[in-house]
Order: structure tokens, then C-alpha cells, then sequence
């Protein structure tokens, strides 16, 4: 497990974008009235913002990243590094950043490319992205990070299918030699890969006609190898044991009491998943905020979308936070960021 840190990079300002449509979780056939209330009071999801045709990841990330830019008045000219953090790009190539890079007007001189991570996405991302910046040949750099988890799903899986929204962000960070530093520990174990993973979906088992078949696993799991497979218990144990885990292993790392931290902003996977977490850590819940009840699992955006519906009804001028997040891979990211004047812009909805 690797704990690092990085000097000089100032998280600067936040956005987050979902779409407008939204699903009701009470009107879907699949489920009877019993089992969508128990569903509710396990995973504490009632509705979700998700995609409609046509609509991708990158349109969310784009989309933030204009509300971000054009609220901060950051000329485009600045940015001299982009990274987009998802799992669900436009293309399997070019790098959807790269295309990225051209709709948002920024500069021919800006490096950009993707990293394929879902769940610990967010953390992922920020280390990657401060490692460059802290060097100081990039002064300005935004992160954007993302996923459409609602497309990935067979619409007959009981497993999945009320469970994931999407939504896109945007991340500014500089280089600041007067920053204070972040923390990181990160880690992964690709011994369980297949706890969370789409079957047919590269070049080991390549799309053919079967992988479109439909099979019905029983209960109530209907689904094509194309389709993302989610083992449930599986996700849970690693959850609950892997997250408090790695927050613990930073805290002994840098010296980081618990008590000065304003707010722990975990992955939001589901309501007993993270309440274990919380509980196991001896977290006050007003400072672990949730919003699964609004917008479901959004994978790596689900970070970056706290600070937007939740921690900026409550922002102070300097804060410091532990951002935790863990799943698909398996792989897992715990930060700890302290901020200055941090700006946070509304909530952007997509059409």
C-alpha cells in the first residue's frame, strides 16, 4: 500500500453536471412495492439522474468543466494538462480527453489522456494529476472525471439496475509552492477483478453475436455477457473492510487526527455500505454527508458530486477533508486535501 505526498498543488474550484432526466426508482416494473421499499432502506436510493440517448460522459464533463471555467473567468490559453478519469469513454480510441481538449477550446500544447478506474476514480485521478502539477512545469491543469454507470447495466438485473445514476465533474488545480500538502494511499487487488466487471467488453473476450444473448441467472438476474456483472456480497465485504482500512493506514502515515478533519466525503456505493464504514471509523455522521437518495451510485463522480450537492451549503474559508474511494478493480484511494477559499459551482443539469 502506497502512502505519498504531494507538495505545491492547490485545489482551486469544483463542478459537477448530471442530467436533467430523472428515474424514479418507485416506478419501475421490475420490483414489487416490498422489495423496492427494502431495497430503499438497504441501499437508500429513491431516484436517479441519468442519461438519455445520446448524452455521454464526456458532454457531463464538458459541461462542468465550461460552468467551472467561465464562474473562476480562467482563460482556456491557461490549462496546460487535462485528465479524464472514466470508464465509459466515447470511444475505445482516440482518448476521449484528447477530444475533450478540442470541444473545450483548450490549447494545441495540452497534455491530455484518459485512465480507465471507476469507483476509486476520483482519488486516483487527483494523485495522478497533482504528481504533475507539483513538479512545477504545469501551472494549471483540470481533472475531469465521470461515468454513465446507467448505460452499463442489463435493464432485467435486479442486481444493478436501481442503483446507478451518472454524472460528470471537473477538478482546477495549480501550482502553488504555498499549498498545503495532500496525502495519499492507494492500492488495488486484481485478484477480484471479477466482482465488478463487464465480460465482453475488450479484446480477451471479444464482442461476437452470443455476447448479446440474454441468460437468466435467477433471481431476478437477467443479462448478457455485454452487460456489467455485479457480485453483491462480494463488493460489500470488500467494502466495509477495505475502506476503513486505508483512511486508518493514512492517518498513521502523516500524523492525521481524526478531530481536524470538517468532512470525510467517501464513494457513494449504498446506504448500509457506508454506514458501516462510518460507524467502523467512529465518524460523526453530520461530517460523512451523503446523497445517494438523489442521484444513486455515480462511480468516480460520486466525490467530486458531495462537494457540489453537499459540502457547499456548509463551506468555510479553509477546510480540510478525507475523500475515500474504493470498488471496481478492486482498487482503492484515500486523500487527505486541505483547502483555501475553495470555489464550488452550482450544480450543473444537463439537457
Amino acid at each position: 500500500m502506497a502512502s505519498i505526498r504531494i507538495n505545491n498543488v492547490k485545489m482551486s474550484g469544483i463542478a459537477a453536471c448530471v442530467p436533467s432526466r430523472i428515474v424514479e426508482n418507485k416506478d419501475s416494473e421490475l420490483f414489487t412495492q416490498e422489495e423496492l421499499t427494502k431495497l430503499f432502506d438497504s441501499v437508500g436510493i429513491e431516484r436517479r439522474h441519468c442519461v438519455p440517448d445520446g448524452v455521454t460522459t464526456a458532454d457531463l464533463c464538458q459541461a462542468a468543466a465550461e460552468k467551472l471555467m467561465a464562474d473562476m473567468q480562467i482563460e482556456k490559453e491557461s490549462i496546460d494538462a487535462l485528465i479524464l478519469v472514466t470508464q465509459t469513454p466515447d470511444f475505445r480510441n482516440p482518448a476521449t480527453s484528447i477530444i475533450l481538449q478540442d470541444k473545450l477550446g483548450l490549447p494545441k500544447t495540452t497534455l491530455a489522456f484518459d485512465v480507465a478506474l471507476g469507483c476509486s476514480g476520483y482519488v486516483y485521478g487527483l494523485y495522478v494529476m497533482s504528481s504533475l502539477v507539483s513538479a512545477g512545469h504545469i501551472k494549471r491543469a483540470l481533472l475531469l472525471v465521470g461515468d454513465t454507470a446507467s448505460l452499463t447495466s442489463s435493464p432485467l438485473d435486479k442486481s444493478r439496475n436501481l442503483l446507478f445514476g451518472d454524472g460528470g465533474s471537473a477538478t482546477l488545480l495549480e501550482f502553488d509552492a504555498d499549498a498545503a500538502p495532500m496525502y495519499f494511499d492507494l492500492g488495488s487487488d486484481g485478484s477480484g477483478y471479477q466482482a465488478i466487471y463487464t465480460p465482453h467488453s475488450g479484446y480477451r473476450n471479444r464482442v461476437t453475436p452470443e455476447s448479446f444473448e440474454m441468460v437468466d441467472y435467477g433471481d431476478g438476474i437477467v443479462r448478457a455477457k455485454v452487460h456489467s456483472w455485479l457480485d453483491g456480497m462480494e463488493v460489500f465485504g470488500f467494502g466495509i473492510s477495505r475502506a476503513p482500512k486505508t483512511v486508518k493506514s493514512l492517518y498513521q502515515a502523516f500524523n492525521i487526527q481524526p478531530d481536524s478533519i470538517d468532512y470525510f466525503l467517501f464513494h457513494q456505493a449504498n446506504k448500509m455500505m457506508n454506514g458501516k464504514i462510518v460507524s467502523k471509523l467512529g465518524i460523526p455522521e453530520e461530517k460523512a454527508p451523503t446523497n445517494l437518495k438523489n442521484f444513486g451510485n455515480t462511480s468516480c463522480a460520486s466525490i467530486p458530486l458531495l462537494f457540489v450537492s453537499d459540502v457547499k451549503k456548509h463551506q468555510k474559508e479553509n477546510m480540510s477533508f478525507i475523500l475515500c474511494g474504493f470498488g471496481v478493480g478492486l482498487s482503492w484511494a484515500t486523500a487527505k486535501v486541505d483547502t483555501q477559499n475553495l470555489f464550488i459551482s452550482d450544480l450543473v443539469l444537463h439537457a
